[in-house]
């Protein structure tokens, strides 16, 4: 299992806390608690070894498609895909948007 810890800048705030994915599905499961702080930090526990530079890509793409909410976003992943992970973090920041 690898851990991998990323925080990015945001520009948006929301309220609450939301819960996407279940992560024994064999998926990827996002918590996100949202906060006021400038920032998005976020802690991915993966069972893919060496995929930082992939995380990255994905909140870097997330982060010029869309402005991306102050908080902290807490990721259990088993091997999703990249496109199933932006799905469930794109969930999980809506459900959050509507708390």
């Amino acid at each position: 299992m690898e851990q991998i810890t990323l925080s990015f800048p945001a520009t948006r705030t929301l309220q609450g806390r939301a819960l996407a994915g279940v992560v024994g599905s064999g998926d990827l499961e996002a918590l996100f608690v949202a906060n006021t702080d400038s920032t998005l930090h976020v802690a991915i526990t993966t069972s893919v070894d060496n995929s930082e530079a992939r995380w990255r890509a994905l909140f870097d793409r997330l982060t010029a498609l869309s402005s991306l909410p102050g908080g902290t976003l807490t990721i259990h992943d088993f091997g999703a895909t990249p496109g199933v992970a932006r799905i469930r973090i794109e969930q999980v920041f809506e459900e959050a948007s509507d708390a």
